[in-house]
């Protein structure tokens, strides 16, 4: 925001050409903006006032206060995220989860992969070809692992 609005302050600087500008829509609907307007757009064309996009001294002297006030806060951010950086003092480690099987992570996968399909699935129980864009078919494991373990909320 910052960037173009610098942008258009510097264009806008620039003392106007001698040319005309214009502006016309073409048969697509497409707008373009020239100092050279095709013979088919003469009649359509309209020209664009240079002064009406001029800044006023007033406007960019408030424009390089906000574009100051904002160089001040992004460089007060980078400080508070450079101290922020830092470690803290040594926390006491929270105890890791105990790992699961490969059973158990089979077994994980493969309800998540059910999840997925799950909003894809029609009233007469066919799975709708977009679920396969978004969801991994994986094999029940339950022939090679036996039934999943009740999680222990299920308990």
């Amino acid at each position: 925001m910052r960037t173009a609005l610098l942008l258009l302050l510097g264009l806008l600087s620039f003392p106007a050409c001698a040319a005309d500008i214009y502006r016309w829509v073409d048969e697509n609907g497409k707008v373009h903006v020239s100092d050279v307007v095709p013979e088919r757009y003469r009649k359509s064309a309209k020209r664009i006032e240079p002064r009406q996009h001029e800044v006023s001294p007033q406007e960019r002297a408030e424009a390089e206060a906000r574009a100051a006030a904002d160089r001040k806060r992004a460089k007060a951010s980078a400080a508070a995220a450079a101290t922020a950086a830092v470690p803290p003092a040594a926390q006491p480690a929270v105890p890791e989860p105990p790992a699961e099987t490969e059973c158990e992570q089979a077994h994980r996968l493969y309800k998540e992969s059910m999840d997925c399909f799950a909003p894809f699935v029609t009233d007469r129980g066919a799975v709708k070809g977009d679920a396969f864009k978004y969801c991994t078919s994986l094999p029940d494991p339950s022939r090679r692992c036996g039934p999943p373990k009740p999680e222990p909320s299920d308990r």
